[in-house]
C-alpha cells in the first residue's frame, strides 16, 4: 500500500554546514597532523620525497601565515590565538545569517582550520606544517590541512562574492 503522507527530504540547515564543514576539517586536521608526529615519526625524519613534486618536510611553524609576523617571540601563540579564535567567533555570527549554505560550509572550514592551528599553538607552542609542494626549482611554503581548508573556503568567499548579483 502506498503511504498517503509525502516524504519529505530533510535538508541540511545552514548551521548544519557550518558545524560539518567545522567538524571534519577539525577532525581530519588533527588527526593528519597526529599521525604525522607520532605514526609517521616526521620530526625524526624531516623530509621524505613522496612523488616529484611532493614531501612531507617536519616546518613548526611559530609564526602566521607564509611565516608573517615571525618575531614577536613567545608572545604570539597567545596574541595568535586570541585574534584566531575572536575571528572565529565573528565567522560563526557571519555563518549564522548568512542564507547561502555554501557560504555556511565555507565559514565552517575556514573556522575548523583556524582552531586546528590554535590547538597547535596552544599544544606545541608552533603550528605543525608538513605538506612541501615544489617543482622546477619553486617550492611553496609548507602547509596542512587546516592551512589547505582555509585557503579553498576563502576561495569560496571570493567566488560567492564575484558572482552573487542579488547584493545591493
Amino acid at each position: 500500500m502506498l503511504d498517503p503522507a509525502p516524504r519529505r527530504r530533510r535538508r541540511v540547515s545552514r548551521a548544519g554546514w557550518t558545524v560539518l564543514f567545522f567538524a571534519l576539517v577539525l577532525g581530519l586536521d588533527q588527526a593528519t597532523k597526529h599521525w604525522i608526529l607520532h605514526g609517521y615519526d616526521l620530526p625524526g625524519r624531516q623530509s621524505v620525497a613522496l612523488m616529484p613534486g611532493l614531501n612531507f618536510t617536519m616546518v613548526w611553524n611559530h609564526a602566521i601565515t607564509f611565516g608573517m609576523l615571525g618575531g614577536v617571540g613567545t608572545a604570539g601563540r597567545i596574541i595568535f590565538s586570541v585574534v584566531a579564535l575572536g575571528i572565529v567567533a565573528l565567522l560563526g555570527v557571519w555563518a549564522a545569517r548568512t542564507p547561502h549554505p555554501w557560504v555556511a560550509g565555507a565559514l565552517g572550514a575556514i573556522m575548523g582550520g583556524a582552531v586546528g592551528n590554535v590547538i597547535d599553538r596552544l599544544q606545541f607552542g608552533a603550528v605543525v606544517d608538513f605538506v612541501h609542494l615544489h617543482a622546477y626549482g619553486w617550492s611553496w611554503p609548507v602547509f596542512n590541512l587546516a592551512d589547505a581548508a582555509i585557503d579553498c573556503g576563502v576561495a569560496v568567499l571570493i567566488i560567492d562574492n564575484l558572482f552573487d548579483r542579488d547584493r545591493g
